[in-house]
């Protein structure tokens, strides 16, 4: 009569009776799980047909060497109570859970779901800010994590004074909140008390402990950050002498600020130097894009561009300084004369429009470029377009190729002869060629 109550499978004639697929169009048609996977058929029935899960709550998630013998019922009501009280109380839990005691749900915790392979799969090896286990071994009064201090600074005594900090006790004589503890040093717990009275007590306690966290919270960041010897001068003295913090860095700097409290401060030098690696590469990037552009496929057909760019640049600061010398000599004051010796629509480099270093092409021109773009009133792209057609034309020429300038329309007479005289001047062009 025993058997009367179990299940079977009706093509292996395995024990169903723990978990099995019933079918939803087929009459008393029951499979085992291994059956239901291999797609198994038998009489009428097929394996597209509709199936139900009949879960008696009875089988075991990890097999039946498992040792205890959970069902998977109470491996559901293990999990809903690890949600609901947190780890560590096991007694909460084996209430929850039902006739398994304390030590017997916390060993089966532990084994299977922190040690087990669902905990290594799960839970890295390494993990930032891990919990530490804080409860207190069998007749131990506290925890040694919590009893073991932290090495003490290495700091000389003179410094120790200077600092209020005590190695022994690794303590300061201030502390963050220095009054906290008097939320309970007047607490005490009377027969008399009432419900509120001792839910008050209680949430003074908690305020006290969180503000004793926050300290620890704030001796931890000192340490990780070696803020002590930076208060007290050490590190700059053995260090040595940085380089020069320039003003983008400094930007950087303050950008990345908010993200200071959840890195070390090693951890922070590291990721500000990748970055500032990350802009210079984007930069050398550019200017290797801009080679590109001008055909230039090599390095040192690079390093010959720079050169030729350079002395052209610098045979134009000689010129103009050597007609500046002349005028200062003549008139006695060579700024005002280089002033008058310019044209009255040419602007200098600190007067030009602050629009243009947003349009498309600024970054390709060079100094003087950009202040004869400035008094022309022309776009650098609009420029870049007539040098290029002005250059092709001359080097066809060259070559003995007949060839038509198709200026754009917006490129009056004025405006070729101002370009085609600052092409020659530079260099691009002979001389010539007008």
């Amino acid at each position: 009569m025993a058997e009367l109550g179990k299940k079977y499978c009706v093509y292996c004639l395995a024990d169903v009776t723990s978990l099995r697929l019933r079918c939803t169009e087929c009459q008393d048609i029951e499979l085992c799980p291994e059956c239901f996977s291999a797609g198994a058929e038998i009489g009428n029935h097929r394996r597209w047909h509709g199936y139900q899960l009949v879960d008696g709550g009875r089988f075991t998630l990890w097999g039946p060497e498992a040792e205890g013998g959970w069902t998977s019922r109470e491996e559901q009501l293990l999990l809903d109570a690890i949600e609901q009280y947190g780890f560590g109380n096991w007694e909460d839990m084996a209430a929850h859970v039902g006739a398994r005691a304390p030590p017997e749900v916390m060993e089966h915790y532990v084994s299977m779901y922190i040690h087990g392979n669902l905990g290594r799969a799960c839970i890295p090896d390494s993990i930032p800010n891990r919990v530490t286990d804080h409860t207190c071994p069998s007749g131990a009064p506290l925890s040694p994590s919590l009893t073991t201090p932290l090495p003490p600074l290495d700091i000389s005594a003179a410094e120790q004074q200077q600092l209020g900090y005590m190695p022994l006790r690794d303590d300061y004589e201030i502390e963050y909140l220095q009054d906290a503890e008097t939320l309970i040093s007047g607490l005490a717990l009377n027969y008399d008390d009432e419900e509120v009275d001792i839910e008050l007590k209680r949430a003074h306690v908690d305020m006290y402990v969180r503000q004793l966290r926050e300290r620890q919270r704030r001796k931890n960041m000192a340490r990780d950050y070696s803020l002590v010897p930076a208060f007290l001068g050490r590190e700059r003295k053995e260090r040595a002498p940085r380089r020069k913090v320039t003003k983008e860095e400094r930007e950087l700097r303050a950008k990345l600020r908010p993200i200071c409290q959840f890195l070390s401060a090693r951890e922070f030098d590291d990721c500000f130097d990748n970055l500032h690696k990350e802009r210079a590469l984007r930069a050398k990037i550019r200017e290797l894009q801009r080679y590109r552009r001008n055909g230039i496929a090599k390095t040192e057909e690079s390093a010959e561009y720079e050169a030729a760019r350079h002395r052209r640049e610098r045979r134009k600061e000689v010129r103009g300084n050597g007609g500046a010398g002349a005028t200062a000599n003549a008139g006695g004051n060579a700024a005002n004369s280089a002033a008058a010796k310019r044209p009255k629509d040419e602007t200098g480099p600190a007067e030009f429009s602050s629009a243009m270093e947003n349009l498309a092409g600024f970054d390709l021109l060079s100094e003087r470029e950009k202040v004869l773009c400035g008094s022309l009133n022309l776009s650098p792209g609009r420029y870049l377009t007539v040098k290029t057609i002005i250059i092709k034309d001359y080097l066809q020429k060259r070559q003995g190729i007949p060839s038509k300038s198709r200026l754009p329309s917006y490129l009056d007479k004025v405006l070729k002869k101002r370009i085609l005289n600052f092409l020659t001047e530079s260099g691009w062009i002979a001389r010539d060629t007008s």
